[in-house]
């Protein structure tokens, strides 16, 4: 006989929501074992019409719930090539081209149906736009860097340019795209090499960072020259002591110069050989990335205060997340043979 306290608490637990996952499970295993409702009520601790409404529940899958759809399979079909055609657009756009189709659908339902096909709003990735012979000669580095060691990557100090802003938060158009569609060419944003804008000199390696250099002019190989006279060779002596190492540049013209080459010649600095638009291949790259992050809640007024916050960020930066970027090289390598020479994630 069930006692009026356990008669209580059945009655308030009518909705399935309240079955714990024990009573679930035991209504499940009771129920395969052909018990009756009222038996597998006293068991489980619950009312019988919990027991009934989880069992029902399971055998509808709960499909059938909720407000029917106010747009058909059609409709969605011509939603979803909207998206494709142009992933760019925003949902209003979208919405207005959907009902100007002769969809009958609210914004909000237009945003809904896109959630339910799959396709979310992102920030799309930048990739430069590589040729065929560009692809070639990044296979091939990565495959004659392929047998490298984390001893023989520890020897190279990355380095690379870096453009700050005081507003940090207008990252351009979003894009619509599915799980998996990142890399998707629809869906990638072509980069700018070098924008008008402030610059940033940094190097690192596996032992951690050099000091910073903010450029104050266009970087013709001049005034590239001073830099590595003033910023890459302290940073050297810094990161490596005596000790030997090869330096990594991009192929921007000021690297690239016949003086920037006889200026390493004459400092008896080994040049690491790299092929071009290979972003993807540098580590300090996430560096920079890991600094803007970092820099996303600070609001600098000027130039001054953003030049501070940067250095401040810059000094966070420890040895160990140094290491950490790395350690990933042998990963990128194989990730560019993977994809034949095409850009990768990174």
């Amino acid at each position: 006989m069930v006692s009026q306290s356990s008669s209580e608490a059945y009655t308030n637990m009518g909705k399935t929501s309240d079955l714990t996952a024990v009573q679930k499970a035991t209504i499940d295993t009771l129920h395969k074992e052909g018990k009756t409702q009222k038996v597998i009520a006293e068991e489980a601790g619950c009312s019988q019409s919990s027991v009934s409404k989880h069992i029902n529940g399971e055998a509808k899958g709960r499909n059938n719930c909720g407000q029917k759809k106010c747009t058909s399979n059609r409709d969605h079909r011509a939603l979803v090539r909207i998206v494709k055609k142009n992933p760019f657009k925003n949902v209003g756009e979208i919405h207005k081209e959907w009902t100007a189709a002769g969809v009958s659908a609210s914004r909000s339902t237009t945003k809904r149906r896109l959630k339910d096909m799959g396709f979310n709003c992102r920030i799309p990735r930048v990739k430069p736009l590589l040729t065929k012979k560009q692809r070639e000669k990044r296979l091939t580095w990565a495959k004659e860097k392929k047998s490298w060691t984390a001893a023989e990557w520890s020897k190279v100090m990355f380095s690379d340019e870096s453009k700050f802003c005081i507003s940090f938060g207008n990252r351009g158009p979003r894009v619509w795209r599915r799980t998996g569609e990142a890399q998707d060419p629809r869906c990638l944003k072509s980069s700018v090499k070098f924008p008008p804008s402030v610059m940033v000199w940094g190097a690192m390696s596996s032992a951690g960072v050099g000091p910073l250099c903010f450029l104050r002019s266009r970087v013709n190989a001049a005034v590239y020259q001073q830099v590595l006279e003033h910023f890459m060779l302290p940073a050297a002596d810094l990161l490596y002591g005596d000790g030997d190492f090869k330096f990594q540049q991009d192929l921007a013209p000021a690297h690239s110069a016949k003086s920037t080459r006889a200026w390493f010649t004459d400092h008896g600095i080994s040049v690491l050989n790299w092929p071009a638009n290979s972003p993807d291949l540098s580590p300090i790259e996430n560096l920079w990335g890991i600094v803007k992050r970092k820099m996303q809640n600070a609001r600098p007024k000027n130039a001054e205060e953003l030049k501070a916050t940067i250095r401040a960020t810059w000094a966070l930066i420890t040895p160990e997340q140094c290491q950490k970027l790395m350690d990933s090289m042998p990963r990128r390598i194989n990730a560019v043979i993977e994809a034949k020479g095409a850009p990768t994630k990174y």
